[in-house]
């Protein structure tokens, strides 16, 4: 049976801690990896515009020896010119995986629903599960563990928080979460990760204070305030969010030696000022670097 990941959701514990494992092992060895998926293809289908997604997957992927093909909005009008079900059905034909990005998350599940071949969610308004992962790898790489490792996430409840709250609840690894009102995590979601949470042993906290949030914290991460396809609430969201900025004032809360994290592309001096993201705890770059050797690991599970 094919497996797919449309949802951080999708892999229990097991699965994900074999992801971070194998990252760590591409990561140091690439050359051990470089033919791994020769001859295979997979499908870029993008309806939003990427640099690390697309970048990543596709470098990724010739690094393991197959190719890639990206198939913009000016390629594929998906749910427009052609349905869903169809483009699913006619690249399963030609392609050995899909990596979609969309804006609507019910599509990327369509085209796993029709898919005869993979299909990874490379971003959709509900998850940015590979851009979850590939972050706690990041966290894992810098403290060997996850136990007793408090995150912070201060800013939008978007995509990219949905996806890591779920995959830190997974993992045990203890989040604050710090939102304005109105603006806080998809309740679906955020049930989801407090039920694994239950289990796991990690603590999900939300709330609307973000000094309460970077309180002793170990790493604090945060987004842009205004996603894709949010442009007209850009003035809205500008004022409700500036306190919600990571400055130098709010890392005064933080651990001394708190690293700082966020999946770019970043809107310096809006969700977070220069001096933070260009500062010595800043792993940004890391982190960015990070997304394609988790891909990669991706990729080999799903496709070889």
């Amino acid at each position: 049976m094919k497996k797919d990941l449309i949802s951080i959701v999708d892999f229990d514990k097991d699965d994900i801690l074999d992801l971070l494992d194998l990252t760590k092992d591409v990561k140091a060895n690439k050359s051990k990896y470089e033919c791994s998926l020769k001859s295979k293809c997979i499908g870029l289908i993008f309806q939003k515009p990427s640099n690390r997604t697309r970048v990543s997957f596709e470098i990724g992927m010739v690094q393991l020896g197959g190719h890639a093909i990206y198939l913009g909005p000016s390629e594929i009008d998906m749910g427009g010119r052609e349905s869903v079900k169809d483009v699913a059905c006619v690249l399963s034909r030609y392609l050995d995986g899909i990596v979609a990005r969309t804006y609507n998350h019910e599509d990327a599940k369509e085209l796993a629903r029709h898919a005869a071949v993979p299909v990874i969610n490379g971003l959709s308004d509900l998850e940015h599960p590979c851009q979850a992962l590939s972050d706690i790898f990041t966290i894992r790489e810098n403290f060997g563990k996850f136990k007793g490792v408090k995150l912070s996430y201060i800013g939008d409840g978007n995509n990219v928080l949905n996806s890591l709250m779920c995959a830190a609840s997974k993992v045990g690894l203890d989040m604050k979460i710090a939102t304005p009102k109105g603006y806080e995590p998809k309740i679906e979601m955020a049930r989801i990760a407090r039920s694994i949470a239950r289990v796991s042993g990690s603590q999900i906290e939300l709330s609307n204070d973000p000094k309460a949030a970077a309180k002793d914290a170990d790493v604090i991460y945060t987004d842009v305030w205004v996603s894709m396809g949010q442009e007209k609430e850009r003035s809205k969201r500008k004022k409700l969010f500036m306190p919600f900025q990571i400055n130098g004032n709010l890392m005064k809360f933080a651990k001394k030696k708190c690293l700082i994290m966020h999946c770019l592309p970043a809107h310096r001096g809006q969700e977070i000022t220069d001096e933070v993201i260009d500062s010595k705890n800043s792993i940004v770059y890391d982190q960015a670097e990070n997304r394609m050797h988790a891909e990669k690991a991706i990729l080999l599970r799903l496709l070889k």
